[in-house]
């Protein structure tokens, strides 16, 4: 089993657990984070990254310790796993993310970023 069908796994979790599909705010996590809409989703993905930020500063201020790398792992954990409720509430999944990172490999990031900029402003001149 990949990686890719963990997530996959757990974004079919999460897609039966919006309220659509009988998912219960009462006795689901996911539910009732899904039934607040995206304002509480966002508001957590927020949470979720600000943690991260300061796990992974943790380290550089700690040391790389067993304990300090587990708290980062478990921070972007949560990070991905919010990010996921994120996509189902916008119709998309994992293979959406998979497939613009796919479509990214082999271009360095500094051409990728311009080519982004570069669209924004032909999109904004249309």
């Amino acid at each position: 089993m990949t990686s890719n069908d963990s997530l996959q796994r757990l974004a079919r979790i999460i897609e039966s657990r919006k309220p659509a599909q009988g998912g219960d705010p009462d006795t689901s996590y996911v539910a009732r984070l899904l039934h607040k809409g995206p304002d509480a989703i966002l508001k957590k993905i927020g949470e979720e990254a600000t943690e991260t930020v300061m796990a992974a500063k943790d380290i550089d201020h700690g040391g790389a310790t067993p304990e300090l790398h587990a708290k980062l792992v478990g921070e972007v954990a949560d990070l991905w796993f919010h990010s996921l409720i994120a996509l189902a509430h916008y119709g998309l999944s994992p293979a959406d993310v998979m497939a613009e990172l796919e479509r990214r490999e082999g271009i360095s990031g500094i051409e990728e970023k311009a080519l982004r900029k570069a669209q924004d402003r032909e999109d904004a001149e249309k």
